[in-house]
This record gives C-alpha cells, sequence and structure tokens, in this order.
C-alpha cells in the first residue's frame, strides 16, 4: 500500500487530538505507553468476546464469557464493611432464572440508563460464582428498546489490557473513533502487491479485524490480523536493518590483498588440518576484506570450534597488505591466551606481536611507541588497546572476541582508532540461530558448526550434593591418569548466601583434606596478572593438577590435558555459561567429562534445564532452550541486550514471524534503488536506528 503524501501521521498525532479524549484521559493513556494514535492502534486487545452466541441464565456456567438479554428486576447500592468498599448491583431477570450485575465504579448517568424497573439489557461479561449466585462483574451493557433485539449491540467486543482510571467502554469508543477516523491506520511498508505477493492481510483491514471493527467473530481471522501487525513491525525493522547494511556495502574502506604468501605459510604450518566450516569462514574473511568497503561481520562458532585460527587467517591478509591488526579481548586471561596462540603462530613466521594490558608501568611507553611506528603489526590487549594514547601506524583490520562484553562506545574507540577499518566480531557464546537475525541483523555473520576432527563429545552428569563422593571418586581416577581438573565455584570468597561455597576456602580443603598427595592451585579475578600467569601456566605444565577456580576461566583457556570440570552449585548458572565453562574440557583426544554438582534444593525448573546440559553438547541447541527458558534480558543482559522496543511482538514467541519478516524484507529492498529505500525509511523514521546496543558500532 502506497502511502497518501498528505497523509496524516499518526506517530506524530496525539492521542488528545481524538474526540472523547481529554486532559484527564491524556494522561491516564500516557502512564500505559500510549501517546499517539498509532500507539493506541496498536494497543491490540486480550481477548475478544462473542456476543452472538446468546444464552438463557440457566444455561450458564461460572468462568465462561456469555451474553444474554434479560430485564432488569431490582437495584440497590452495597457497601461490604470488611473491605470498606462501595458497590452497586443490579438483577436481571428472564424466564430461566436470575443472574447479578455489580459495579464498584460507575458513573450516575450510566447507571441511571440501565437502573429501570423492566427495561431490556444486553449483557456480555465473564460469569462469577458468588456464594450459591451466578454474577458478572462489571458486564458490558447495551439498553435496548422495546422493540431492539441483540444486533443493536456491537456482536464482537475486544476487551483489553486494564488502562486505570478508564473503563473498558471508553477505550473501545476511542479506539473504534481513531480506527474510523483514519482508516488507513499507520505506515504500512508493502504496497499492495507485495501484501499478495505474500498471501498477507491488507494492513487496514489487519487493524480493523484486531479491534473487533469488522463485525464478525472468527477465531482465526483475528490471530490473523494480530500476526499481520506483528509482522508490520518486524518488517520496518528488518528493512531499517537491510538500508544500514546496504549503506555499510556502499562506505569506502580497504580493498586487501586477497593473494597472501602469509596466510599460505601459516596454513601450511599448522600441525591439523582445517575443518570444511574453518575453511569456508576463512573464505568469507578473506572475500569480505578483498571487497573494497568496510568488513562488518560476525564470526559465531561454539567452544572448540576454532574460530581464533580463522581470525589470524584474516590477518595475515592484513599484515601482507601492509597494516596493522589490533586484537581486543574483554580479560586480561583471554587476552593473554590469545596473545600465547597468535605469539607463537606469528613467530614461527618471523612476525612480531605484543601484548597490551592495563599495569604495565614504564615498558607502556616502549610498547606504544612500538605500535606508533608501525614496527609491530600485531598488537594483542584488552581495553587498554582504546586508551587515549594509543596510536595506531595503519590499523586495518579490528578483531573484537567475545564482543557482545563490550559496549558499544568501547568498540566504537576502537574502530575510531583508523579510517573505516575492517571489523570482525567474535563470539564463542552461541546466540540462538532464531535470535541473531534481530540482534545482529545487519551484521554479515559466519558460523563454524564443525568441530575439529578427534574431538570428543564432553560427557555431563548432574549430581545432587548427596552424591558429592561419587564425583570425588571420578576426580581420583582422572589424577591417577595424570590428567587435569577443574573445580569451579560461584564465589571467590565466604559469603553471607547461604549454602554456597567458595573457592578460596574449597581450594585448601581439596589440598588438605582430600588430595594431600596432589597439588591444587587456585585461580580467580581479584588476582594480580602475574600470579594469574605464573598459575595457568603451571597448570599447562603439569605442575598443578586440580585448578580451584571461578568464572574467570569461562572463555579462551586451553588446556589439552584437562578431561574433568566440576561446577559447583550448578543451578546457579545459565546454560550458556555452563557451556562455556564445559568447554575448557574436552580439547584433547581423550574423553572428558563434565560434572555438573547442585543443592538438594534446586527447583524443578532448574532440574529442567541442568537436564539440558546432559542431553546436548551442541551449544546452539542449548542457547536456544536458555532463550526460551530464560528469556532475552535474562540471557543477554537486560542492560545491553540491544533489543528494539516492541509493541506487540515477542521476539521468542512470534520469532517465526520474525524469519517471514526477514525473507519478505530481503525480498522487498532487493527490488529498490537507493533513492527509493532512502525514501522509504524517512516513512518508517529512526524508531530502530539506536537500539542495536550489540551490533552497532558504526
Amino acid at each position: 500500500m502506497k502511502q497518501n503524501e498528505n497523509a496524516i501521521d499518526l506517530r506524530l498525532l496525539s492521542v488528545g487530538s481524538l474526540k472523547g479524549v481529554g486532559p484527564v484521559i491524556e494522561e491516564k493513556l500516557a502512564n500505559k505507553g500510549i501517546g499517539t494514535v498509532e500507539e493506541l492502534l496498536y494497543f491490540v486487545p486480550i481477548r475478544r468476546v462473542d456476543r452472538g452466541n446468546i444464552k438463557k441464565i440457566c444455561e450458564l456456567s461460572a468462568g465462561e464469557d456469555a451474553s444474554l438479554m434479560a430485564t432488569v428486576d431490582s437495584y440497590r447500592s452495597l457497601f461490604f464493611r470488611h473491605a470498606r468498599k462501595k458497590g452497586y448491583e443490579v438483577i436481571v431477570t428472564d424466564e430461566t432464572g436470575y443472574l447479578s450485575l455489580k459495579w464498584f465504579q460507575w458513573s450516575k448517568g450510566y447507571l441511571e440508563q440501565i437502573c429501570r424497573k423492566g427495561a431490556t439489557l444486553f449483557v456480555s461479561g465473564r460469569v462469577g460464582q458468588f456464594g450459591e449466585f451466578l454474577q458478572i462483574v462489571h458486564p458490558s451493557v447495551t439498553v435496548l428498546a422495546e422493540d431492539d433485539g441483540p444486533e443493536k449491540a456491537q456482536m464482537v467486543l475486544p476487551v483489553y489490557s486494564q488502562v486505570e482510571g478508564i473503563k473498558q467502554g471508553v477505550i473501545r469508543n476511542i479506539i473504534a473513533e481513531a480506527v474510523n477516523a483514519f482508516n488507513s491506520g499507520p505506515i504500512c511498508v508493502l504496497p499492495g502487491k507485495h501484501e499478495e505477493r505474500h498471501s498477507l492481510m491488507p494492513f487496514p483491514d489487519a487493524i480493523r479485524s484486531a479491534h473487533g471493527l469488522d463485525g464478525a467473530f472468527d477465531e482465526a481471522r483475528s490471530a490473523a490480523s494480530v500476526k499481520r501487525m506483528i509482522l508490520e513491525e518486524y518488517l520496518q525493522f528488518q528493512i531499517t536493518l537491510m538500508a544500514k547494511k546496504r549503506k555499510a556495502h556502499k562506505e569506502k574502506g580497504i580493498a586487501f590483498k586477497t593473494e597472501s604468501p602469509t596466510l599460505e605459510r601459516f596454513l601450511k604450518g599448522l600441525p591439523f588440518d582445517l575443518t570444511a566450516g574453518q575453511k569456508r569462514v576463512i573464505g568469507e574473511i578473506i572475500s569480505d576484506m578483498g571487497r573494497g568497503s568496510p568488513m562488518n561481520r560476525l564470526l559465531q562458532g561454539d567452544v572448540g570450534s576454532g574460530k581464533t585460527v580463522c581470525a589470524v587467517a584474516g590477518a595475515c591478509a592484513a599484515i601482507d597488505s601492509g597494516f596493522q591488526v589490533a586484537f581486543m579481548a574483554p580479560t586480561e586471561i583471554l587476552a593473554e591466551q590469545h596473545y600465547l596462540n597468535v605469539h607463537r603462530w606469528f613467530g614461527d613466521l618471523g612476525i612480531p606481536a605484543i601484548l597490551l594490558k592495563g599495569g604495565m608501568g614504564k615498558e607502556r611507553k616502549e610498547i606504544l611507541k612500538k605500535i606508533r611506528s608501525g614496527a609491530v603489526p600485531i598488537i594483542v590487549g584488552t581495553h587498554a588497546i582504546i586508551q587515549s594514547d594509543v596510536e595506531f601506524h595503519r590499523l586495518g583490520l579490528v578483531i573484537i572476541d567475545e564482543q557482545h562484553r563490550f559496549g558499544v562506545d568501547q568498540r566504537k574507540r576502537l574502530k575510531n582508532k583508523s579510517f573505516y577499518p575492517d571489523v570482525l566480531n567474535m563470539s564463542a557464546t552461541p546466540i540462538p540461530r532464531t535470535l541473531s537475525m534481530v540482534i545482529y541483523g545487519d551484521l554479515d555473520v559466519s558460523v563454524i558448526d564443525t568441530l575439529p576432527e578427534g574431538r570428543q563429545a564432553i560427557k555431563t552428569i548432574v549430581l545432587s550434593e548427596d552424591k558429592r563422593d561419587r564425583a570425588r571418586v571420578m576426580v581420583e581416577k582422572e589424577l591417577r591418569s595424570s590428567r587435569g581438573v577443574f573445580i569451579v565455584y560461584p564465589l571467590i570468597e565466604e559469603s553471607e548466601t547461604a549454602g554456597l561455597r567458595n573457592a578460596t576456602e574449597m581450594a585448601g580443603h581439596w589440598q588438605n583434606s582430600v588430595f594431600p598427595e596432589h597439588r591444587v592451585g587456585l585461580l580467580h579475578g581479584r588476582m594480580n596478572t602475574k600470579d594469574k600467569e605464573n598459575i595457568m601456566e603451571m597448570f599447562r605444565q603439569r605442575e598443578i593438577d586440580i585448578l580451584v577456580c571461578t568464572t574467570v576461566i569461562e572463555v579462551g583457556i586451553d588446556i589439552p590435558h584437562a578431561t574433568m570440570i566440576i561446577v559447583e552449585n550448578a543451578e546457579r548458572f545459565g546454560l550458556s555459561q555452563l557451556h562455556q565453562l564445559r568447554g575448557r574440557v574436552g580439547r584433547g583426544p581423550e574423553a572428558s567429562r563434565c560434572v555438573l554438582l547442585t543443592s538438594t534444593a534446586r527447583t524443578n525448573l532448574a532440574s529442567k534445564r541442568l537436564k539440558i546440559m546432559e542431553k546436548t553438547n551442541d551449544g546452539f541447541t542449548i542457547a536456544e532452550e536458555d532463550l526460551r527458558i530464560r528469556g532475552v534480558g535474562d540471557m543477554l543482559g537486560v542492560r545491553q541486550s540491544g533489543l528494539p522496543p516492541f509493541r506487540i511482538g515477542d521476539i521468542i514467541r512470534d520469532i517465526d514471524i520474525m524469519g517471514q519478516a526477514r525473507r519478505i524484507a530481503e525480498d522487498f529492498t532487493n527490488t529498490l534503488s537507493d533513492r527509493e529505500l532512502q525514501e522509504l525509511m524517512k516513512q518508517i523514521g529512526d524508531r530502530f536506528e539506536d537500539k542495536q546496543a550489540l551490533s552497532d558500532i558504526a
């Protein structure tokens, strides 16, 4: 449907402009988040009542929505002393029985129309029980003249979420006024031919049907109309992403050489064969880098899938083109892990790499000098890389690991240290495929969906507190085979939180009381960098047998001989975090195990979640379950989830509609010229522009 250029923009039109909406009602609607006519039209009913199925009073049952015709028998005011609450009651009758109608809020004029003995009423509402009597509280009532039939009343009665201080009838009247006054409704982005092409209900029809103004009670049509409205919002969001992506692809960036001798040498020197997934992803990265517009790609892969090798492949191409590479990680321990790998790989190629992190003292000045001069092409570091005194000679590629842990401003500051560098975001935290189209919709996404050959599935078992001895026996077996064991605790030190063990105390317990003949180490986030490095190196060199730690080891730790991990109080962790922790083992050819120790008082929901860990090692499947159980806000963190404020769509419940919107948006925008897409974006506006907290570093 093409928008009329002279049409009123309902996004800018206040509800106060509607007939029947005075300052008081306008304020109450604003408290509900409804300030414009468009927001009012998107305020869809929570259910609809079919008033066409008229019953006799004797046929009524408590709990059902019902409609009936009856006459007024009597009426009276009520006072409930125990609740200190006033009410009003009207008793109606037909030839089959009596029914009580009650109000606890009313206007004098409204009841004066009803309270006439013998008046014929058309009544609808939810039937309830009060003692032995049936009643309807706050019914919808139409007063009928002597010759009137039920057809005078509105046959489909929408019921809306409560707006404090406004009756349902008033809300219905206001919305009907808005629908009838602005028949074309809010903006619809698809022309009619595209609606027909995708078998979509016309948008104005969907709005009328959703609000029960099409005169028919059809549950299937009602559901379809609400889905069409959800789809419209999702379409506008996805088209915004398409426009953003097209704009990014047209920006002038660096055209790197796609023929890279350094990359060939690097790949030939690897002591293992690349998986099919790694080969595909490296091809996508190198192709992007040679395109001449800035790469903005997300590389997703399960724990241990080999993402770092793919990132280093891109770094090789950048170095051969004469550019520097910045590799940023969220924690020192992860940055150090990356540096060890990068330094080893590039050292073999005769290419220097350097580590930049906080607290380096005088050494920092010398490092900054090397970066500024271009003497060092590979810089690995933490947030220290984005400090104002860090100047690059010729930064061409930015690699950001676990990028969701960085804020938008932090990533933007790194990118701005050069003119349109290519950006490769990496994440070992699987984001559900269904959700990634929302969060990362404007990025090109690569997924490594295969693990290196020889990796064995990690066997996971959930044990309650009373089976702790079984876990100890399993640890003992691993130690006898000279293998390493991680034991993870949720706390560093003793806390007021009852029932939780802490790493510091339990490290002493494991060393002194359980395995005095073995060496136990302690690792947590409050330790200084040097101590962390020493502990990790001792564990790597088998000078420590058991590493007691916190979630500081969640990502980036690669100890091939570690074959067992125990997570204490596992019910307190999210599934995705447990999967990350489990990924610290299973990195060598030996069979590995993960034991999730839980409180005996865990909830049924916690038990259900943990069972998923026993069933699968697929991080994306786990992430889908985590999303379904915990919701988006808990899974990603409400503060930085970056999800747009959809009015009626729920991206978990309606994820299939989001997928449909994605497909239609791609199909539609492919038919538009840049100018046409720009005009369409003017109609959509900037509602979704600043909501991409996770993906937007433009």
